[in-house]
């Protein structure tokens, strides 16, 4: 597949932190969602570039999904499971979801929540979250054609997703 092409040839599979070619994907790709509008604009910094990998490994409740068409990265999903008290059992949060930019409106989007929605069912998981930006009118009608949407617990109105940096 090139950019424009099928996505006839697209391999999804779990990343391997000790792989040179994954981890190198991984920082391909979200590196190049951080450069891109929506993801901030800005590429990531030399440190953080460094530290990813490492610093996703010694994370134990990590998956990370790559896409590949051949040996080309072209999307990814990181993801961390967590704990609904609500419901006594694990849940799935989507925390990145890229796929580069030439490759976009091919399905791997798609493709990739499928994945993560099977690994989340294989672990006996609740329930997928994410969060979204409220002008990311692609990522959120794919997310919305996919199921997801805004959370309301009994008569109260929508929950938002906050969020306080400490560093």
């Amino acid at each position: 597949m090139s950019p424009g092409g099928s996505v006839s040839s697209l391999e999804i599979r779990e990343a391997d932190f000790a792989d040179a070619a994954d981890a190198g994907a991984i920082v391909t790709v979200l590196d190049s969602y951080a450069s891109d509008p929506v993801g901030g604009g800005e590429p990531l910094a030399d440190d953080v570039r460094e530290r990813l990998v490492p610093a996703l490994r010694g994370q134990p409740n990590t998956l990370v999904l790559l896409a590949r068409d051949g040996d080309t990265p072209v999307g990814l999903a990181v993801c961390f499971f967590g704990f609904s008290t609500f419901r006594a059992r694990p849940l799935l949060n989507v925390h990145d979801l890229a796929v580069i930019p030439g490759y976009r409106g091919r399905g791997i989007g798609r493709a990739l929540l499928k994945e993560v929605e099977a690994r989340a069912r294989d672990c006996g998981c609740c329930k997928l979250t994410l969060e979204v930006q409220d002008d990311n009118l692609t990522a959120r009608g794919l997310y919305e054609n996919f199921g997801f949407g805004d959370v309301v617990y009994g008569q109260s109105g929508p929950t938002q997703f906050l969020s306080k940096p400490l560093s």
